[in-house]
């Protein structure tokens, strides 16, 4: 048995697809074949790669948190955010109320500052023309029949009324009323909804359904103004919505009237000139 020359190496036989792999380093760029040849390099390069991909997982996870805290968030407007207490007469509830509920934003502080400095903001004016009109009629005929009312534009139903019921509170929070007649004390007589000539288009008669129900439910009077109405019509609503409270408070127990305000002056000016509200 012969025996093997331990000073030769063996030479071991190629891969049979060394010409392969050849072929390839030879399509790769210089920088690629720079980093084969240098490991330590190609270690840095892909520790920095592996460094990156995470920081890249990590940023995407943190916007899909974002946005199922956003929706979170858009549910909670409808359940679980308090209560509102409901108030008895004029007392004060215990429930704690809900302001802007409906409106609640989704971004913090921060990102709201970001978001109102990036855009751009126009002045619009509170009431169209006829809706003007019709508030210097309200004024002149308050100003007349009950001085110590007066009539507030586009006033949020969430700011008047009060429910212990959180989805019946969130039916009406963001709804709005065009004016609403108040006494001294600032407290809620009548909604005046001015019907334009496209008001009753799509839905808005439903919308007007809720409003009308739960200010009623409140103890709150509802009127309507249409469009063509004349100064003289407002003044007579007026007169009535004055006439109507002289009664109640007349029915009221000699105690309790002292805790009304004044009852309104009966004397009456002369109309405004004739026109209407179209």
């Amino acid at each position: 048995m012969g025996q093997r020359d331990l000073g030769c190496p063996e030479i071991l036989p190629l891969p049979h697809n060394l010409s392969a792999i050849i072929s390839i380093l030879k399509l790769m760029p210089p920088e690629i074949v720079a980093l084969i040849d240098n490991p330590v390099l190609l270690a840095i390069v892909l520790t920095f790669g592996a460094l990156l991909g995470a920081g890249a997982e990590r940023l995407g996870e943190n916007f899909n948190k974002r946005d199922r805290r956003a929706y979170w968030e858009r549910r909670q407007q409808w359940r679980g955010r308090g209560n509102k207490g409901s108030t008895s007469g004029w007392q004060k509830s215990s429930a704690v109320p809900l302001k802007a509920m409906a409106n609640r934003p989704t971004q913090d502080a921060a990102e709201q500052l970001r978001l109102v400095m990036e855009a751009q903001f126009n002045s619009c004016p509170l009431l169209n023309k006829s809706e003007r009109r019709l508030l210097t009629y309200i004024d002149k005929a308050l100003a007349d029949l009950a001085p110590g009312w007066r009539a507030m534009a586009q006033v949020s139903l969430g700011e008047i009324l009060a429910s212990d019921d959180r989805d019946a509170f969130g039916a009406v929070n963001s709804k709005r009323v065009d004016f609403l007649i108040i006494d001294t004390e600032c407290r809620p007589l009548h909604a005046v909804e001015f019907q334009g000539s496209g008001h009753h288009q799509g839905t808005a008669a439903a919308r007007d359904a809720v409003k009308k129900e739960a200010l009623r439910r409140a103890g709150i009077g509802y009127v309507e103004v249409v469009s063509g109405d004349t100064p003289a019509d407002v003044r007579a609503m007026v007169q009535k919505l004055v006439a109507r409270a002289t009664f109640a408070h007349a029915l009221l127990p000699v105690e309790l009237r002292t805790l009304t305000p004044e009852q309104p002056a009966t004397a009456h000016e002369p109309c405004p000139p004739a026109g209407s509200l179209s």
